[in-house]
């Protein structure tokens, strides 16, 4: 599991390291929410692939080893207490907007530079993705009963529309 304490001290080592990073998945939906509304089993967190050394030293300092290699798409760090950080590499552009790699080559991800956004883990101000981004990517698959809770958390703080 990946508790707020956790989170938190994940995101001052990579600030410490110097790489910036933006929480996507549940713990960015929490961050937009301002509130934890689940348990966590893991972190997805966003990088520049430019800072990916500073981001995997940092993380192999506090004790994180590589255990999953999907690389360019995504790539998983593991903990010994089980902790795990799913890490998606993103090339951004100079507008602030940001392209992902996806199993698909001719359909990579895409993020606008409106969509980084600001949210909270407790009193901390964090960077994650906005809600809209956060619905588009729970598209075109079967949901877990998480992601149902999750969508519906987004539709009743934001007003948008989810896929379900």
């Amino acid at each position: 599991m990946m508790a707020r304490n956790d989170v938190l001290a994940v995101l001052a080592l990579l600030r410490g390291a110097g790489a910036d990073v933006v929480l996507a998945g549940g713990w960015g939906i929490d961050a937009l929410l301002g509130e934890e509304t689940r348990e966590h089993r893991d972190l997805d967190l966003l990088h520049d692939q430019g800072q990916e050394s500073a981001v995997v030293a940092a993380l192999e300092s506090a004790g994180y080893a590589e255990t999953l290699d999907q690389r360019p798409v995504r790539f998983v760090l593991t903990h010994p207490s089980g902790a795990e950080i799913d890490l998606h590499p993103l090339e951004f552009a100079a507008d602030g907007s940001a392209v992902q790699s996806s199993p698909d080559p001719e359909a990579p991800f895409r993020y606008p530079a409106a969509c980084f956004v600001t949210g909270t883990i407790g009193t901390t101000t964090v960077r994650c993705i906005s809600a809209e981004r956060q619905a588009d990517f729970h598209r075109g698959y079967e949901p877990a009963d998480r992601d149902v809770r999750d969508m519906a958390h987004l539709r009743d703080k934001f007003g948008i529309d989810t896929a379900f």
